[in-house]
């Protein structure tokens, strides 16, 4: 199996990847409570776990490469409940900047931001549009989940997405990270159905702490998730990420127009 983590890489080994204009993956995740039943780090471990596997699959057909991923997003609105880490939109920006900055100094020139955290998503459009231009490289962005809709739609039983420490985001946990998830708080590990703000259709928009929808930190109801529900999650999510990298992206921007500045 190809060695496809950059930390776990050489300087030449990467020199070669990058003369092979290979794919550069950015995990980005965020380290937020998850209910009484799930370890912080859920967003970063399902990301990181969905890059790595996407990967391997992708690199049966092109280089691929995996950074080490951004443990901390946008995490604001679950505040109340203590055991989160957040930064401010301006942090994460300057940090994905001088990331890919870097990617980009040691030779690649296509960078794929994947994203584990439903709070990161409109921020990492914006964020997306606006690195294009400062680099003047083509950045490309999408969530795992939402590269992944159908299997995630296909293989949950309550819910048609992913929600907040839910069957979906347990279930995953549980095919990888069995270790972490707490079984014995799963009788209380359920809450309402939300829509990710990202994918509204409500018109307006509102921030809204977490604790004010959900007492419980949970929303979805993660009493019916099993491994094997996760491991289908993540082998649809992860070949559909695949795809998306194959089918190359970059190559339908318009290298001849430069970015506005």
């Amino acid at each position: 199996m190809n060695q496809v983590q950059w930390k776990r890489l050489t300087a030449t080994e990467l020199r070669a990847l990058a003369a092979q204009d290979a794919v550069v993956l950015l995990p980005v995740g965020a380290t937020e409570q998850h209910g009484p039943h799930l370890p912080t780090g859920v967003d970063d471990f399902l990301a990181s776990e969905v890059c790595r596997r996407a990967a391997v699959l992708a690199s049966e057909h092109t280089g691929v490469v995996v950074t080490p991923s951004v443990p901390i997003g946008l995490s604001e609105h679950h505040m109340a409940f203590g055991g989160t880490l957040t930064v401010g939109l301006p942090t994460l920006h300057a940090l994905l900047r001088d990331i890919c900055r870097s990617v980009i100094r040691a030779g690649f020139s296509r960078i794929l931001i994947v994203n584990g955290h439903g709070g990161n998503m409109t921020a990492l459009n914006a964020v997306t549009t606006e690195l294009t231009a400062e680099l003047t490289a083509p950045i490309a962005f999408a969530s795992y989940f939402g590269a992944g809709r159908e299997a995630v739609r296909d293989t949950l039983e309550t819910q048609d997405g992913l929600m907040h420490a839910c069957e979906g985001e347990t279930s995953m946990m549980m095919a990888v990270f069995p270790e972490l998830v707490h079984a014995e708080h799963l009788p209380r590990a359920h809450g309402p159905r939300i829509t990710l703000p990202a994918e509204s259709p409500e018109p307006v928009y509102m921030a809204v702490p977490f604790d004010r929808i959900t007492p419980s930190g949970v929303a979805g109801d993660a009493r019916v998730a099993s491994p094997e529900k996760g491991e289908r999650l993540l082998a649809g999510c992860s070949a559909a990420l695949a795809d998306i990298i194959v089918r190359d992206p970059w190559a339908k921007a318009d290298s001849t127009e430069q970015p506005v500045r």
